[in-house]
C-alpha cells in the first residue's frame, strides 16, 4: 500500500491580518508571505468546501478584503 503524503506546511500567518486591506495589496502580501495559492471572491459566491492546505481565501466587496480564511 502506497503511503499517505504529507501536506506541506501552510505559512505561520493569520488570516485576519488581511481584512481592511486592499484586494491587491493583500494578495501581494499573501504571496510574499509563502502563500502558493490565493483566491479573491464576491461576497456570496457559492464555493465547495473542500480544504486546501497551502489556499488562502478573500471575500472582497469594493476592493477590499472583507473576510479571509484558509483552505
Amino acid at each position: 500500500m502506497a503511503p499517505i503524503p504529507t501536506p506541506p506546511e501552510e505559512p505561520q500567518d493569520s488570516p485576519d491580518g488581511y481584512v481592511g486591506l486592499d484586494a491587491g495589496q493583500a494578495e501581494r502580501r499573501a504571496r510574499e508571505r509563502g502563500w502558493p495559492t490565493v483566491r479573491s471572491l464576491p461576497p456570496g459566491t457559492v464555493i465547495t468546501m473542500e480544504y486546501r492546505v497551502g489556499r488562502l481565501n478573500f471575500e472582497v466587496r469594493d476592493g477590499t478584503v472583507t473576510r479571509a480564511w484558509k483552505g
